[in-house]
């Protein structure tokens, strides 16, 4: 009987372009596109900046490069700086099942492995659509918020098997990554929770470059301990508590990365319903200085990350500030949007905003009535200074797979982030070049398209 890395390796191994459904194939475009969006927006950020100033000078036989930027470095620290831009703005996709997170920090480390096999955009689709497979699967059996794991966990898992993938290793070897790797990246969810630092950028990069350096490992030859999951010791036992078996797409079941979501703003996952449950309340008021009081409804998992501690009704930073639920509907009341400029110094200490959040309370729905798919949904009641109330139910935010964006809206988002950041030109040719992705002969000309010139 096969490990379950073994498992993991063999369909890293063989599944083929071919084997992808035509919309699988789309929303992995759509998906790739609205990542390299976040990253452009991401890259002046100081998380950013301290990676770039760690990768200046290195030099390799294989360089890769840092988008937007252009630095060369090695392969490992360019994956690093760009994870972090893609991370930073808090702006990329999710995943919310049994477990939550997101894998398109890990697209870091397939651009840029990518980039220096010199492989073609086919590749990169196929590739990213296994490693979506291996997150969002593990997701799908494993709470890891309760179980106080981080997401990134299993992030690293992804981006090993991805990066092993398109780097041309055997499934010998993707197996023996994948055993170092589950040995050694297991992340406390305490990174997002509380007071949150800039490292909340910085984790599912730091183990997509780990990823990096253990496919290198093992296609030298390198062996991992085995079995990594099943073993007295291993991660079953460890980690995740209970034994589990993983089915992926293809042959008929569906591929995971359909039942991912798009952001339609730059905040955690969790708040993404209640913020357009924030939004309609607020067409309903003639003015947010009438609200006595606002009671957000939502599921538990959702407090747990997004409204956790007294730290999340007083940020103070932008990490913990994207990542509170009172702060970001408060946003929304107060100001009928929420942009990126909108976790900076000057909003964090305005008191008429911190008195709104003082007036939000968050508490939990009664989650024995949701069905599966409604495993984020928001009930948000204002009262006014009159006595009368405003209620709003939100099932499915814009960006659920429910409720998905359009491509035009995709489109458009790609290019507010990238447009401050490259001139008009430039956006034009990157996002025709990504939407015709399956007919690119090289990501280099990918990544290099990226460029500041």
């Amino acid at each position: 009987m096969n490990t379950l890395a073994e498992t993991i390796g063999t369909y890293a191994s063989t599944l083929k372009y071919e084997d992808l459904p035509s919309d699988v194939v789309h929303q992995v475009k759509r998906t790739i596109l609205d990542t390299l969006g976040c990253a452009l927006g991401g890259y002046t950020s100081e998380p950013c900046q301290i990676a770039l100033d760690m990768a200046a000078g290195i030099t390799s036989k294989q360089p890769a490069t840092v988008l937007y930027g252009g630095q060369k470095t090695s392969l490992d620290l360019a994956v690093f700086a760009n994870g972090i831009m893609i991370r930073y703005l808090d702006f990329c996709d999710g995943y919310i099942s049994v477990g939550s997170g997101r894998a398109s920090d890990s697209i870091a480390a397939l651009i840029s492995s990518a980039e220096v096999t010199h492989s073609t955009g086919r590749e990169l689709i196929v590739v990213t659509a296994i490693t979506y497979e291996v997150f969002c699967r593990i997701c799908d059996v494993m709470d890891n918020k309760s179980l106080g794991i981080d997401h990134v966990t299993i992030g690293g898992i992804a981006s090993v098997v991805g990066a092993s993938r398109i780097l041309g290793l055997t499934r010998k070897q993707i197996i023996e990554a994948i055993n170092i790797m589950v040995a050694g990246n297991v992340t406390l969810n305490q990174i997002r929770v509380g007071n949150v630092s800039k490292w909340k950028a910085c984790a599912y990069a730091h183990a997509s470059r780990n990823a990096i350096f253990i496919a290198q490992l093992a296609a030298r030859g390198m062996t991992g301990p085995s079995p990594i999951f099943e073993g007295r010791d291993g991660f079953f036992k460890v980690v995740s508590r209970h034994p589990f078996e993983l089915t992926f797409g293809g042959n008929g079941e569906p591929f995971r990365i359909m039942r991912c979501h798009l952001k339609r703003f730059p905040l955690g996952n969790f708040s993404q319903t209640v913020v357009t449950a924030a939004l309609e309340a607020r067409s309903m008021i003639k003015d947010y200085r009438d609200i006595a009081g606002v009671h957000v409804r939502t599921t538990k998992s959702a407090l747990g990350t997004m409204a956790d501690s007294p730290e999340k009704w007083h940020p103070r930073n932008r990490e913990t500030a994207d990542h509170s639920m009172p702060y970001t509907t408060a946003l929304a009341l107060m100001y009928g949007t929420i942009d990126e400029h909108h976790f900076d110094e000057e909003y964090l200490c305005n008191p008429e905003l911190l008195e709104l959040m003082g007036r939000i309370k968050c508490s939990a729905l009664d989650e024995s009535k949701l069905r599966e798919s409604e495993i984020n949904p928001c009930e948000l009641e204002i009262t006014l200074r009159s006595g009368e109330s405003r209620s709003v139910n939100i099932e499915y935010h814009r960006g659920h797979w429910r409720n998905p964006m359009s491509d035009a809206e995709v489109d458009a988002k790609f290019r507010s982030l990238a447009g401050k950041m490259l001139p008009a030109t430039q956006v034009d040719g990157l996002l025709q070049r990504l939407w015709k992705l399956e007919d690119l002969s090289d990501v280099q000309e990918l990544v290099r398209m990226t460029v500041s010139s």
